[in-house]
């Protein structure tokens, strides 16, 4: 009962901090779409360089969050960047390329020859077939790949407020350092439910993305 008063107490707080952790989170994975999907198709059509791209993201990702914003401090601190939403966003948007470019190059690889084929015969060329077939039909996969990396990144943004980039971690982090349970909790809520709510809507916008032909064809 505490805690769903401190709640209804903070609200307008909570928002504020809700959207300082979305504006990290949204920056950074739209920068990730536009390069991870450029580097996706680029190792479709290279696979030869495709085992070393994706093997240097497992690398990255595997780098715990709070060791790579200790890594950020002294690189930004040369342009006064060193804290704060700058290093935040550059965390999160390295995390979210490894997702959308492996999704991207598995969905562009795996695509059945004969779609290729068909667009040859109708007189496609290489950057026609990418935009017109391709990629259409590879959508809900790499949907699937930033849904990842939405949900993912959520939870690490979090951690970025103990580099002062603020966010829903702040309620998490004072009540830590405050043995405050009411803090603690409504930053874990707050987390859990924007994660849940951005899952479902991206799932909203895969569907939209998907064609109705392809759809259909996809539907046992």
């Amino acid at each position: 009962m505490d805690t769903l008063a401190y709640i209804a107490k903070n609200l307008p707080m909570i928002g504020m901090r809700a959207m300082e952790h979305l504006s990290i989170v949204v920056v950074a994975v739209v920068l990730a779409i536009a390069c991870g999907m450029a580097l996706g198709v680029f190792i479709a059509r290279r696979p030869r360089l495709a085992p070393v791209v994706l093997s240097g993201g497992s690398i990255m990702i595997t780098v715990p969050s709070i060791a790579l914003f200790g890594m950020l401090i002294p690189l930004l601190s040369i342009i006064g960047q060193g804290i704060g939403w700058l290093p935040a966003v550059i965390a999160v948007y390295i995390y979210s390329m490894v997702p959308i470019v492996r999704n991207t190059y598995t969905a562009l690889v795996g695509l059945d020859p004969a779609l290729r084929d068909a667009a040859i015969g109708m007189g496609m060329n290489p950057s026609q077939r990418l935009w017109r077939v391709e990629l259409p039909k590879a959508m809900p996969i790499i949907m699937a790949g930033v849904r990842i990396a939405v949900v993912m990144n959520i939870g690490v943004t979090a951690i970025a407020a103990y580099i002062g980039a603020g966010g829903l971690g702040t309620f998490i982090s004072r009540g830590i350092t405050q043995t405050d349970i009411r803090q603690l909790l409504t930053g874990a809520i707050a987390v859990s439910l924007l994660a849940i709510a951005s899952d479902f809507g991206l799932g909203l916008v895969q569907k939209r993305l998907t064609p109705l032909g392809l759809a259909q064809l996809d539907t046992p």
